[in-house]
């Protein structure tokens, strides 16, 4: 499949995510009420004890980060949304991925595959990023973009949503593999060499440092593209391409 689809169509992103408030302590009291009736029958840990992943659920937290990377003739492209507005990032998100998607792309050569002539990549994106995103901009107001308004839509008609967990899994739904396993696997740079997901909210909350945020999100574009490459059988990723950020 992945021989017939154009890699400059494809929009490859990651987003960083962090709760809305800090500590479990700060919740308002329905907040907290509402957190602990959800996660009140976990076996190992406590509501309290389980807010530290808090980030990763969009009904109780916010994205600080989206980061794009096009690969464009020999150079790859890198653009970030980031800041402490979420409603600034997702307007300018949204209207990036509007005028994007209305830019004519190559056609894809199979006509098997979905007549949209551009595709969304991301690591995990189906479970995590599409759907994070989606919800975001709902709970902050806003419509969707066609490319995530894909709800009670059939699987061939969300083609266009590319995963890279998904086509390493190769049919087999049991096991999750990390992007830094599979970079360690491909002998690709890790984009964990500076902080993880783990550690985000606390860079945005007590160092305050969005830059930090924005580089690790951009690395970790770069790997899924370095990784889709790898899929794509060419390894030579650091001689091919030029990384320009704008």
């Amino acid at each position: 499949m992945l021989d017939n689809i154009n890699i400059e169509n494809i929009l490859f992103l990651d987003v960083e995510t962090v709760p809305q408030v800090f500590e479990y302590e700060k919740l308002d009291d329905v907040r907290k009420k509402l957190w602990d009736s959800r996660f009140r029958f976990l076996q190992n840990e406590t509501p309290e004890m389980h807010y530290k992943k808090a980030g990763i659920y969009a009904e109780f937290a916010k994205i600080v980060c989206i980061s794009v990377g096009r690969i464009s003739g020999k150079s790859i492209r890198i653009k970030s949304f980031c800041g402490e507005e979420e409603k600034i990032i997702l307007q300018e998100f949204s209207a990036f991925l509007k005028k994007t998607f209305s830019v004519p792309f190559k056609k894809k050569e199979s006509k098997s595959m979905n007549k949209n002539a551009f595709s969304l990549c991301a690591h995990n994106g189906k479970e995590f990023d599409f759907p994070f995103i989606a919800r975001r901009l709902l709970i902050n107001g806003f419509s969707l973009p066609e490319c995530l308004d894909i709800g009670g839509k059939r699987p061939w008609e969300t083609d266009h949503l590319l995963d890279t967990l998904e086509l390493w899994k190769f049919g087999d739904y049991k096991n999750y593999t990390s992007l830094n396993l599979l970079a360690s696997v491909f002998g690709i740079e890790t984009p964990k060499d500076d902080m993880d997901g783990s550690e985000v909210a606390g860079v945005f909350y007590l160092e305050k440092n969005i830059e930090r945020i924005r580089k690790y999100c951009q690395k970790d574009v770069l790997t899924v593209i370095r990784l889709f490459l790898r899929f794509k059988g060419e390894p030579n990723f650091e001689n091919n391409y030029l990384i320009e950020e704008n």
